[in-house]
């Protein structure tokens, strides 16, 4: 006979009744169990919340009891219920967070604009709003911080939206299960390109030019061979692709190591306040509200740290909430600019965060949202950067886009916790779009990602 032990330290015999003799196995006795502890914790929950709703209406015991004693419990709670929103008040009670796992963290971050809400919750104070001490580590470059990551050295990290795929995918990297619950920023890229080639704004001319991106699990990547492929040049073959760290890009440019770059900012509008290049083009104008960078973390973090992952969240996201607001933009500016962080002239971190900038061929543009921050991670969103991958040979076979879309990118967290933040999370965890005038529609992806004319699919 087979025994088995379980929480309520009862002996389950696979072939007995319980041992109260109400149920044909010890096993749903403990399922009965466990349903009257949970009404149980329930019943109480609704208790306290009543009970210290009804001591903030009457503060005065004596009144208190008097009023109780009149028109008796069940009437005075119908009756307060009619006025206070008891059902939600005890809903927030219930989802209150519990005690924190961990306080001191280490959140790794490349010095970017995109990663604006994950460095201003730390100057500005929304991590210790959370009970959190966390430090906030400049790192060089992408594959410092994937490693970073992967080896527990950072707790959670700023990194490009389509890293937690690969990760999980085991692209690029011995496949770990990662998580992306909120997209730091959307838009905030550029192709900019040395000023020697004022001239060629055709890209069909850009055939041998040398171009940098931070990554190549990247939007940079796949939003630089989106563009040039739809002018009919091949990324593999009829220009170069190279990595190189945002910080070392303008340096670069400057050294005529390369002819241009789709970047973050601040690496744009530094190339045009230095004078080395200009803005060919905004990356939202190839895909408007296109994700960027994300804020991630491995799954096992999430699950095993729960209380102190909601916390992280839901400071970040409150930071994201606070610079989606214009009338913020110059005060987060102030704070991310100095050395610690971005380590940029705050001229060039506002030109970005508010959209009026200097192009370097002698214009000025304003482009609200030449930068934009929305935290919902948009499962669809994962789906097209999938069949990027695919397109360009970074992953093989067939994929199954909306298993491992949910797995990752955790649109229910982020939309519970920006209803918190004063934000209107969507109704759907997918949409369609278009990128350079092509509709993406995420329930047909396989037949996309064959689509193009020049691709490895």
């Amino acid at each position: 006979m087979s025994i088995f032990s379980n929480p309520f330290n009862h002996k389950i015999s696979l072939h007995s009744r319980c041992s109260c003799g109400q149920h044909t196995s010890e096993a749903e006795h403990i399922a009965a169990e466990s349903r009257a502890l949970a009404q149980q914790e329930e019943a109480l929950t609704g208790r306290v919340v009543e009970q210290g709703i009804l001591r903030a209406l009457f503060p005065n015991d004596e009144l208190r009891r008097r009023f109780l004693k009149a028109v008796g419990t069940p009437t005075a709670m119908a009756a307060v219920s009619s006025l206070f929103p008891m059902a939600m008040a005890k809903e927030a009670f219930a989802a209150a967070p519990g005690k924190l796992e961990k306080t001191k963290l280490k959140v790794g971050f490349i010095p970017i604009t995109c990663a604006t809400p994950i460095i201003m919750a730390h100057p500005m104070g929304f991590y210790s709003k959370q009970g959190l001490d966390v430090e906030v580590v400049k790192t060089a470059g992408w594959a410092v911080v994937r490693d970073k990551a992967l080896n527990k050295e950072y707790d959670a990290a700023h990194m490009l939206s389509p890293m937690p795929l690969a990760i999980s995918l085991g692209a690029g990297a011995a496949p770990q299960p990662y998580t992306m619950p909120a997209v730091e920023n959307i838009n905030g890229q550029a192709i900019t390109l040395a000023m020697k080639h004022k001239d060629k704004r055709d890209p069909k001319s850009w055939k041998g030019f040398k171009f940098a991106v931070p990554f190549d699990y990247s939007m940079h990547n796949y939003l630089l061979r989106y563009y040039v492929a739809e002018y009919g040049l091949d990324p593999d073959t009829d220009i170069q692709i190279r990595v190189v760290p945002p910080p070392e890009m303008v340096a670069n440019l400057r050294a005529g190591n390369i002819d241009g770059f789709l970047a973050p900012d601040p690496v744009n509008q530094r190339a045009v306040y230095d004078g080395v290049g200009f803005i060919h083009i905004l990356s939202k104008e190839i895909w408007d509200g296109h994700p960027c960078c994300a804020f991630a973390a491995s799954k096992e973090f999430v699950t095993t740290m729960p209380n102190t992952y909601g916390a992280l969240l839901r400071a970040i996201i409150q930071a994201t909430a606070y610079a989606r607001k214009p009338e913020n933009r110059k005060e987060i500016a102030a704070a991310i600019a100095p050395r610690n962080y971005l380590n940029q002239p705050v001229t060039v971190v506002e030109q970005i965060l508010t959209g009026t900038f200097a192009d370097g061929l002698g214009n000025v543009k304003k482009v609200p949202d030449r930068i934009d921050f929305d935290p919902f991670p948009w499962e669809s969103f994962a789906v097209w950067i999938l069949t990027q991958m695919q397109r360009w040979g970074q992953i093989k076979g067939e994929v199954d886009y909306q298993k491992v879309a949910k797995e990752v990118f955790l649109a229910t967290d982020a939309a519970r916790l920006m209803k918190e933040a004063g934000l209107t999370p969507p109704s759907s965890s997918s949409k369609t779009f278009s990128v350079m005038g092509k509709p993406f529609d995420p329930t047909k992806a396989a037949a996309y990602a064959k689509s193009f004319k020049i691709g490895r699919v």
